[in-house]
């Protein structure tokens, strides 16, 4: 059984982000960049799948500059066996990942694709939904169990209400969400070893996919400071500072 993993490089979730002078976007100039934490699950939940004995391969992607081998470095060292880097400068967008990811699973068949439910930069949530759509599969988004056995996926997912159970028949789509593992640290022999394994790098072209932006963003800006709070001495001033103030009531 085979596992696709898809992997994004963004900024460490320890960096405080700050927005360009001219707000063109978030400034990344010498700023630690490291593996979406959502997607860090996804490649421990593959590993962990490996380790039981269900999986056999597994297969790293990202999509994006060439420092991205970084990021597909890190994956192998947790548990992938190798990885593609899909190499383009240009900005990738959700649907432009899907589509590339589409590309990838028809060359690589896999039995499972499992990846963050969202990036922690752009906050979309799409791209798994896009995938499975594209490429026809059934989905199973925010996971926080998953159980695989006789070629179906069984995924307890996180909704409004509570949990829901839902089996998918394989080939599927799965998002991962907090609450599904806790990625292991990263030793340094594994380190070493990930610089071993095979990591092949294409290019869009070369999947015949256009990965141009739809969608322009026009400024970016930080939001508003918080204005100090303020005590006050009874109810009832709280009430009219709320109603009158406020207008939240």
């Amino acid at each position: 059984m085979k596992i696709l993993v898809p992997v994004k490089r963004v900024v460490d979730y320890n960096v405080k982000v700050r927005v360009k002078s001219d707000g063109s976007g978030v400034d990344i100039a010498n700023v630690k960049m490291s593996m979406n934490p959502f997607d860090e699950i996804a490649v421990e939940e593959a590993t962990r799948l490996k380790e039981k004995g269900i999986v056999t391969e597994i297969v790293a992607v990202s999509i994006g500059v060439a420092q991205c081998q970084e990021t597909l470095r890190t994956a192998m060292a947790i548990g992938a066996d190798r990885g593609i880097l899909v190499e383009t400068d240009a900005e990738v967008q959700p649907l432009a990942v899907a589509k590339v990811l589409k590309a990838l699973v028809d060359k690589e068949k896999p039995d499972l694709v499992i990846l963050g439910k969202q990036a922690i930069d752009d906050d979309s949530n799409q791209t798994g939904q896009m995938l499975a759509a594209l490429a026809d599969l059934p989905q199973g988004t925010f996971a926080s169990k998953v159980e695989v056995a006789d070629g179906h996926a069984v995924v307890t997912r996180e909704v409004d209400g509570g949990l829901e159970t839902v089996k998918l028949k394989l080939p599927a789509v799965v998002t991962t969400d907090l609450r599904l593992n806790e990625p292991r640290y990263v030793t340094l022999p594994n380190i070493m070893k990930a610089k071993k394994k095979p990591l092949e790098t294409v290019k869009p072209a070369d999947l015949g996919v256009d990965v141009a932006p739809r969608i322009k963003t026009l400024s970016v800006a930080e939001p508003p400071k918080r204005s100090a709070g303020i005590k006050v001495p009874d109810v009832a001033t709280l009430v009219s500072k709320l109603k009158n103030d406020a207008k939240v009531i």
